[in-house]
C-alpha cells in the first residue's frame, strides 16, 4: 500500500492537541464564534506554512544567484497572482 502525501490545507481532517493562551482562544471565539474555531486555526496555520515554504524558496534562490531586485519582486508578485488566481492548489515544502 502506497500513503498519500497531501499539500498544505488537503485531506481528511484529522484532530489534533492545540494549546493557546486564553486571551488568544477568546479572540478567535469573538471574531468567528465556537463553531468556526478549528476552521479559523487550520486557515491561519495554512497561511504561515506558505509564507514559510515562500521564503525557503526565496532565501534559497538568493543563496545561488544572488538579492532579487525589487523590479523583479514586483514581477513575481504579478507572476504569483496569476498563477495561484488560477490554482486551487499550492506547493508543497521540498
Amino acid at each position: 500500500m502506497s500513503e498519500t502525501t497531501y499539500s498544505i490545507g488537503e485531506g481528511p481532517a484529522t484532530r489534533v492537541s492545540l494549546s493557546l493562551p486564553e486571551g488568544t482562544a477568546e479572540a478567535i471565539r469573538a471574531r468567528v464564534g465556537k463553531r468556526e474555531f478549528s476552521a479559523f486555526v487550520a486557515a491561519a496555520v495554512e497561511r504561515e506554512l506558505r509564507g514559510q515554504v515562500l521564503d525557503e524558496y526565496l532565501a534559497d534562490y538568493e543563496g545561488r544567484k544572488g538579492p532579487v531586485s525589487e523590479r523583479a519582486r514586483q514581477q513575481a508578485r504579478q507572476v504569483f497572482d496569476e498563477v495561484f488566481d488560477e490554482e486551487t492548489q499550492w506547493p508543497t515544502a521540498s
